[in-house]
């Protein structure tokens, strides 16, 4: 028989009203850029995003940008929802009608959402039908972020809650082994869960976590460009994580008040983190969702774990692993490192590509995903 969703996983459709797309509208014509500086006009964007991107960016998202659009291209994506625990989980499934398919759930992080992986599944859609497609591919919202609902108000939420929340979502799916894919935070959630759940028989990551230092000498020109992008990042582009670790309800607040204030929190993070801009479409597309969703001030409980207090070290990942190393990762992932903390079988290293691999480099990641899955899948 071939695979069919069960009925817990109800069918949505992204629809933001008028009303809330006339009032983001008016918020963001009133809201006033703050003065040209030396700090904000520095071509190098070394102080932060600049005065004249943030303008244009503004401009752009007033009078060109077409949200119904994007809207309409998520929508063509088979979207769902599922009530697990307190949680409303979203996610976006191609499912496979047949019945050896090899469930992969997708993992993103912040400030990204589950559009990192459209162009993915975009790719993916094009290449199957239903009827041969050798994949169940499942992209949530994580818990707290934009389209999944928060825990609940009377007690505080970890990235355990969100990889149990993600283990059930696919044993509800009727998947009883499945492998795990992810990036920031979604790197940290398939680590718990490669390490804690027998359901996830396999993880492939793209972050990697870890406390250990490469030896220098021994690394590539490519590698040793990558290990100082990453100390340099750790010295001087790490204040945000620390303002969401420490005060998540002053920012949180901050954010939620104004959409250019979010336009320059996250675009930012997008402008500085990717190896090469993404388009403007994009990165507004996914602030957006945060806007539309009041999304922010929910998705940044991982860093009081990332960044407070002692810090347990990151479990070790005993199901066979695989790594795809892009050069402009925040945190690079040297083979030697890595392979201390799990059961590698399968390192890819690529040229180019940066923190955002899913949304950047879309063909390059899943060739890497389905090299492994042939690997390491076994009926």
């Amino acid at each position: 028989m071939s695979y069919s969703p069960p009925s817990s996983a109800q069918p949505f459709t992204l629809s933001i009203s008028d009303q809330d797309l006339s009032e983001w509208r008016q918020l963001l014509q009133l809201s006033k850029l703050g003065p040209q500086t030396y700090e904000n006009t520095q071509t190098e964007r070394n102080l932060g995003v600049t005065y004249k991107w943030l303008s244009t960016a503004k401009d752009y998202w007033l009078n060109e940008y077409d949200w119904r659009a994007q809207e309409k291209h998520i929508n063509s994506f088979p979207n769902y929802k599922m009530q697990i625990e307190d949680i409303d989980v979203h996610f976006v499934a191609l499912f496979s009608e047949k019945k050896d398919a090899v469930p992969i759930v997708c993992m993103h992080g912040w400030p990204g959402s589950f559009i990192e992986f459209l162009p993915m599944c975009g790719l993916i859609r094009e290449k199957w039908s239903k009827k041969d497609l050798p994949y169940h591919i499942i992209v949530p919202s994580l818990p707290g972020y934009t389209l999944s609902s928060s825990g609940p108000l009377d007690k505080d939420w970890s990235m355990q809650d969100t990889a149990r929340i993600i283990n059930q979502l696919m044993i509800n799916l009727g998947f009883s082994r499945y492998v795990a894919q992810g990036g920031d935070v979604g790197s940290i959630v398939g680590t718990i869960l490669g390490a804690k759940y027998d359901e996830c028989v396999a993880v492939h990551l793209n972050m990697f976590s870890t406390r250990d230092f490469p030896e220098m000498s021994t690394l590539s020109e490519l590698e040793k460009g990558s290990v100082e992008r990453g100390v340099k990042w750790r010295e001087t582009g790490t204040a945000y994580a620390l303002e969401h670790g420490t005060r998540p309800s002053t920012i949180g607040h901050v954010l939620s008040s104004s959409p250019l204030a979010l336009l320059a929190w996250i675009g930012e993070k997008f402008l500085e983190w990717s190896d090469e801009d993404p388009a403007l479409d994009t990165i507004l597309t996914n602030i957006s969702l945060y806007w539309f969703t009041g999304g922010f001030p929910r998705s940044i409980y991982p860093y009081r774990a990332i960044m407070v207090g002692p810090r347990a070290p990151p479990p070790y990942i005993p199901k066979p692993t695989g790594f795809s190393f892009f050069p402009y990762e925040l945190i690079p992932g040297i083979k030697s490192v890595i392979e201390k903390q799990c059961d590698l079988v399968h390192y890819k290293q690529h040229e180019r590509g940066g923190h955002f691999a899913a949304l950047e480099k879309p063909k390059e990641l899943w060739g890497d995903v389905e090299e492994f899955v042939g690997k390491v899948w076994k009926v």
